[in-house]
């Protein structure tokens, strides 16, 4: 919601700003120039990017329209589950939630959480943490070196499409001057008309440099920085998710304390308290 609003006050003001100053927002509308602009930026994106990548930039186009990905919910649901897994292990060995990890789908714990489950890189992430400390002797800094390394791989994939985007941005203003400079070019052919034809078009000209720097500084840019901080949350939630994994399966901490660990690292704005967490937990061992 409030990227929409972004746009509009962006639209409103820059356009508020020029009727102030007397302008005529007709001369603003130049289908030829944003043709050109527009398509030489779509074609450059396309050049530039495999067919994959072209379809997570457009999931991440719709995401910005979302907001945040994660809510105090979210992580609620994810550490309930973490501590109901942890809870069983305890009671009844690593080998009793080996069926839930290889069939979450299935699961009498997993089910409880859909959130988690319909999150298939955190689900993943989980099970095959899991899955390889009930089927191999990995050691504590071997688990710890794997985990990070997933989660580097994962922010490089989640930050595919902000990177897109920004390339797009930054090829817009030279984009304009094309269109700008071909609106020259026409306006030459004019140079007999009188001075008040010959300023029109001069003035449409000009417009290719007015959208390509509108639309990269006010539209692009802020997009793509829009998207570096979904890209970031989404592997602060995965770090969260590595740090009670590693507390208990490492470091041989109580469920209630792995927890609590992961509980400290999550962004205030979105952190359940303490007695939250607790209630939670409660509600897992009954």
């Amino acid at each position: 919601m409030l990227v929409i609003i972004g746009c509009v006050v962006v639209i409103l003001c820059v356009a508020a700003g020029f009727l102030i100053e007397g302008g005529n927002l007709s001369i603003l509308f130049q289908p030829a120039e944003l043709l050109i602009i527009g398509g030489a930026a779509f074609g450059g994106f396309l050049i530039a990017t495999p067919m994959p990548a072209v379809k997570q930039v457009v999931v991440g186009v719709v995401e910005t329209l979302k907001g945040d990905p994660y809510t105090k919910k979210d992580y609620l649901d994810v550490l309930q589950l973490l501590s109901e897994i942890f809870y069983k292990i305890r009671k009844q060995g690593l080998v009793a939630v080996e069926a839930d990890v290889d069939n979450p789908g299935e699961s009498a714990i997993f089910s409880k959480y859909p959130g988690v489950v319909k999150d298939h890189h955190i689900l993943a992430f989980i099970t095959d943490t899991l899955r390889t400390v009930i089927t191999t002797q990995i050691e504590p800094y071997e688990l710890d070196a794997l985990m990070d390394m997933q989660l580097e791989e994962h922010h490089e994939e989640l930050m595919i499409p902000s990177r897109s985007l920004a390339t797009i941005a930054d090829a817009l203003p030279g984009l304009g001057i094309v269109a700008a400079v071909l609106g020259v070019v026409l306006s030459m052919q004019k140079i007999g008309e009188p001075p008040e034809v010959l300023g029109k078009s001069v003035g449409a000209a000009l417009v290719g440099t007015f959208l390509g720097v509108l639309l990269c500084y006010g539209f692009f840019g802020p997009a793509s920085r829009m998207l570096e901080h979904i890209a970031t949350a989404k592997v602060q939630y995965m770090t969260v998710v590595k740090v009670v994994l590693k507390s208990f399966v490492s470091n041989n901490a109580s469920p209630q304390v792995a927890v609590e660990f992961g509980r400290r690292i999550i962004p205030a704005k979105v952190r359940p308290d303490f007695y939250e967490v607790e209630d939670a937990i409660r509600r897992v061992k009954k």
